[in-house]
This record gives C-alpha cells, sequence and structure tokens, in this order.
C-alpha cells in the first residue's frame, strides 16, 4: 500500500548520494548552489514524501528513506534521458531561460519524451500526495506537472518554484510549445520566482497567449468552469545559514583552510570561484579578465593566487563537452603564458568538492568572485557569505544573479563588461578593511533574517493561508549576532 503524506515535494532528482554505504544507507546530494543543498535544512526533519529521478536508468531501485522523508524514485530510460533532460530541459528549456546565452535546440521528439515523463512525475505525486494535501513542484524540468496534477487531484494544493530566471516574452514566445508551457505552469494555485521580473513576464504572456486579466502578482485564467485565480510572486531562495556558519567555525574546517593558504603559497591575496562547469557561469569572461590584468601587470603571479573550482555538470551535453575543454585551454595557455615553475597563475579544478572543503575554501579566500551571465540566485554567493563570520573577505557579484537584489553591498559588476570586471576586481581586492567589514557585516545581517527556512516558511504559508502546511516546517533558527560595523 502506498504511504501518502500532507506535503509532497517533486524534483527532477532525488536528494541522495549515487553512491549507498556498505549498510545501504544513503545521504543527502549536496552540490554547490543545487536544489537538495537548499531544501536540506527544511526537509530533513519535516514529515513528507520527495519525488523525484535517482539518477540512473532503468527500473526506478528500492531507496531508503531519510529520516522522516520519504523517497519515491522515478524510473528513467536512456532514451527518456535523452529526450526529457539532456534534450528538452536542458538543451531548450535552460538556454533560453538564460537569456539564450547558448543558443537552444528545438527538437520535436524532445518535446514528447519531456510531456511523458512530466505525466509519471504527476502520477507518481498524486498517488503519494494524501486528500488536500501540497504539492510542492520544483523548477523548468518539470514545467507541465502541476496542470497534470490538477487534472488528476483537484483536491490538492498546488505550488510550482522556478529556480532559474524566467525570460522575456520575446524570448519565451520562440518556444514552439509555447501555450503548453505556460499553462502547465499555470496548474499551480501559487507560482513563485526568485525575482519579481519572472512574475512580471508571465503576467504579460498570460495576458497574451491565454487571454488572461493579470497583474504582477495574480493571473485569472478563463475556464470552462469559470475563472481560475493564480497566485504569483518573487520568494528569493536562500540556504541554511545556521549550517554553514557552524561548519565554517569547525576547528578541522579552520584549520585546513590554514593549510589551503599554506599549499597556496602564502600569496597576499586569493580570488576564488566556485561554479557548475556551465556556460551561463561567466568563467571564460572571468578567466579574461584575469588574464588581461596579469598582462597588464596590474596582478603579479606572486602575489595573488586565483582558483577556479568547476564541479562537472551536464557531461554528456555536447555543448557542456565543448565548454569544458575551451576554459581548460584557457587556463592552460594562462599558465604557460604567466605562471612560474611551482607558481601556477590558476588553480583549477574540475572536480566536486564536500561541504567541509567549500567551507575551508571560502575562508581561504580574500575575493569571492560570482560572476554568472545570468542566474536564478546563486547560492553560492550565500554560502560565502554565512562563512566569513569574521568579517573579512570581499564579494564580487554579477548584477544578473538573483543574489545581487539582496546583496546591495557586494562589489556589483556587469560581467560582460571585461574592463569594468577588471576594475571591479582591483577595487575588491585593495578596498580597507573597514569598507569590507561594513559591506560583509550588512549582507550578513540581511542574511540571517533571510534563510532557507524563512524562504519555505513564507512560500507555503502563501500557498496554504490555512496555515495547516506551513507548520510541518520547522521555525527559524535564532540568527547569529551580525558583525558590528566598523
Amino acid at each position: 500500500m502506498v504511504r501518502q503524506s500532507s506535503l509532497v515535494v517533486v524534483a527532477n532528482r532525488l536528494p541522495l548520494d549515487d553512491n549507498a554505504a556498505p549498510d545501504g544507507a544513503c545521504e543527502w546530494r549536496r552540490s554547490p548552489g543545487g536544489l537538495a543543498s537548499a531544501l536540506h535544512a527544511i526537509l530533513q526533519s519535516t514529515p513528507a514524501t520527495w519525488v523525484g529521478w535517482g539518477g540512473g536508468t532503468g527500473d526506478a531501485p528500492d531507496m531508503p528513506d531519510i529520516g522522516r522523508l520519504r523517497i519515491r524514485p522515478i524510473a528513467l530510460s536512456q532514451a527518456e534521458l535523452a529526450g526529457y533532460y539532456e534534450g528538452f530541459a536542458n538543451s531548450t528549456l535552460w538556454p533560453l531561460y538564460h537569456d539564450a546565452v547558448e543558443q537552444p535546440v528545438f527538437d520535436r521528439g524532445w518535446w514528447e519524451t519531456y510531456r511523458a515523463v512530466n505525466r509519471r512525475f504527476a502520477e507518481a505525486a498524486a498517488a503519494v500526495a494524501e486528500p488536500r494535501a501540497a504539492v510542492w513542484v520544483q523548477d523548468y524540468h518539470l514545467q507541465l506537472v502541476p496542470a497534470m496534477l490538477r487534472e488528476l487531484r483537484p483536491d490538492l494544493l498546488i505550488g510550482f518554484f522556478l529556480h532559474v530566471p524566467f525570460p522575456p516574452p520575446e524570448l519565451f514566445m520562440q518556444l514552439p510549445r509555447r501555450v503548453e508551457l505556460l499553462r502547465g505552469m499555470l496548474g499551480a494555485d501559487l507560482v513563485g520566482f526568485q525575482r519579481p521580473q519572472a512574475a512580471h513576464n508571465v503576467a504579460q504572456l498570460a495576458t497574451k497567449l491565454l487571454g488572461a486579466a493579470a497583474t504582477d502578482d495574480q493571473i485569472v485564467l478563463p475556464t470552462p468552469g469559470g475563472d481560475r485565480v493564480v497566485r504569483t510572486g518573487a520568494f528569493p531562495v536562500s540556504i541554511d545559514v545556521a549550517e554553514m556558519s557552524a561548519l565554517a567555525a569547525r576547528p578541522d574546517v579552520m584549520n585546513h583552510a590554514r593549510q589551503l593558504r599554506t599549499d597556496l603559497g602564502q600569496p597576499k591575496r586569493v580570488l576564488l570561484s566556485v561554479d557548475r562547469l556551465d556556460y551561463t557561469k561567466g568563467i571564460e569572461h572571468r578567466l579574461t579578465a584575469y588574464s588581461e590584468l596579469l598582462r597588464d601587470g596590474r596582478v603579479k603571479v606572486r602575489d595573488t593566487v586565483m582558483v577556479q573550482v568547476a564541479v562537472p555538470s551536464r557531461e554528456r551535453v555536447e555543448s557542456y563537452q565543448t565548454l569544458r575543454d575551451r576554459i581548460e585551454g584557457e587556463v592552460g595557455r594562462i599558465n604557460g603564458e604567466y605562471g612560474r615553475v611551482g607558481e601556477p597563475a590558476i588553480h583549477y579544478l574540475n572536480q566536486s568538492f564536500d561541504r567541509a572543503d567549500l567551507a575551508a575554501l571560502y575562508q581561504t579566500a580574500d575575493v569571492m568572485v560570482v560572476t554568472p551571465l545570468r542566474d536564478g540566485m546563486n547560492l553560492v554567493a550565500k554560502e560565502f557569505v554565512a562563512a566569513r563570520a569574521d568579517g573579512t573577505g570581499a564579494l564580487v557579484l554579477s548584477e544578473f544573479a538573483g543574489a545581487a537584489a539582496e546583496f546591495e553591498n557586494a562589489f556589483l559588476v556587469n560581467p560582460h563588461d571585461v574592463d569594468g570586471l577588471k576594475a571591479t576586481l582591483l577595487e575588491a581586492m585593495d578596498a580597507r578593511p573597514g569598507d569590507l567589514a561594513n559591506r560583509m557585516g550588512s549582507m550578513r545581517d540581511h542574511l540571517n533574517r533571510h534563510d532557507i527556512v524563512r524562504w519555505a516558511r513564507d512560500y507555503l504559508a502563501t500557498l496554504d493561508h490555512s496555515g495547516r502546511i506551513v507548520e510541518l516546517i520547522p521555525r527559524p533558527r535564532t540568527p547569529s549576532v551580525p558583525v558590528p560595523l566598523v
């Protein structure tokens, strides 16, 4: 008999490590900026069910629950992985939703597979949701699920949250299946975005394509049974601030950070970037800017070190393979031209890091460089701020990351402007300690008041005015004391 829950999370991936321990236990998958990392603090102690793909192909494996969280795996065949995930989700929607940084590919076969897989997710969610449950669908992979779920289970409260940007109407209109995708998302009772502009874009499209009466916080859809109201709004996602702060304060992590500094040659300044290997992250623009600073003599290899972590991502997708080759070639060129024996200009790491290692890296950096060309939020920027309890460190942040709307005291930059990026890097490297403490104190204060638990509670309270669902989520932890302003 299928066990049912009053809160169901539906996401492309399950939050489980691919490799179970010898005793069969599984652990949370915690990737930089990942969805599982964001939801970890909320669901590790919440009675809920998570519906998602386990990462392999073939029959869905049996997977153990994680604490109070029930796991409902979804099976994908090799062909479905290629069409649904690598194809429509990540070669059509992902580039289009990120301002067509890379040209999206439109393939009719991919659409059919995407729709079939979305139907499978919707049916699984319908099976595990108890009467009047809340089902919280996550992200662009599953944009058709809300409307499908409404057909299957009209009794449910259905939420949808888009973690990536939603494009302006002129880009979205390029999609051959634009009406179906828009109707799919608007099958929810509440559609949440990272920034208000996304809700504005959807309102414009609903008016144009669906004949809806729309504002930036509500869309009234005409249906055969009468008008249906869909609420929309911005709910900027955050991180588990207490977890990252505690991790960064652990003696072994602090010792590791000091050792990293020694291993890097005790430079005067360390620049750090941590990204998924993706063309939206602006890695090539960043390398160009740093290379030119070396060329111009504004930065000396002996004094300054750049560490670029590029976590492998979507390695079977051709555009990502090409990107990796280009970046590795450029890193090799820069090191060959400006490095010395034992002193590379750039330390490039194409690998994943665990949470403790990331916390140590965050504490090692003098300047954290987060310069995506387009990003829904970017949780790495927030993790860096949470890890810097001493109030030191500079954050160089792209204007086109959602985090820029919250971190106005970061060193904001347009990453497309290479000269501007160079100037901003120099400004951050040369900033006075008092200025850095003021900036970091302001950002930490904001982050302590807007952590991941508040995000989830705000969203679910808006979805369910009765308060029944939100009470499943733990209350916000007491924020740590902010760093005094200097």
